[in-house]
């Protein structure tokens, strides 16, 4: 059975580059376009490995990371943030939130890999 990565990016631009990158990866990828679907998606999926963007609509990154690493069904899941916001108070934050890892964008195409490959 091939893993499953929810990517969770209200850039279409970016979803699609994220999308391109792991297309090298044996996992589906699914995806959500704001914090509120992602969340609801880790629910229905259960992902091997989210990424996360944080500033989407409605519900952004930091609080939808929140609800999926303290939620019952989704607290194991390992949460990558995904963001322009890479400020170390950032970087903490995301770690409170109960981010795994941080990804600062603009990122290359084998530092997505090692995430990736560091939680799959």
């Amino acid at each position: 059975m091939s893993k499953k990565i929810l990517v969770v990016e209200d850039d279409p631009v970016q979803q699609q580059h994220i999308c391109n990158v792991l297309s090298a990866v044996d996992a589906e990828i699914i995806l959500a376009a704001n914090g509120q679907q992602g969340v609801a998606r880790a629910l229905a999926e259960k992902p091997d490995l989210i990424l996360m963007d944080v500033v989407m609509p409605e519900v952004d990154g930091f609080a939808a990371c929140r609800q999926i690493t303290t939620g019952e069904e989704t607290r194991e899941i390992p949460v990558v943030i995904v963001s322009s916001k890479n400020q170390e108070a950032d970087k903490v934050w995301a770690q409170l939130q109960g981010a795994k890892a941080m990804l600062a964008k603009p990122f290359s195409d084998q530092e997505l890999m090692d995430q990736v490959n560091a939680f799959l």
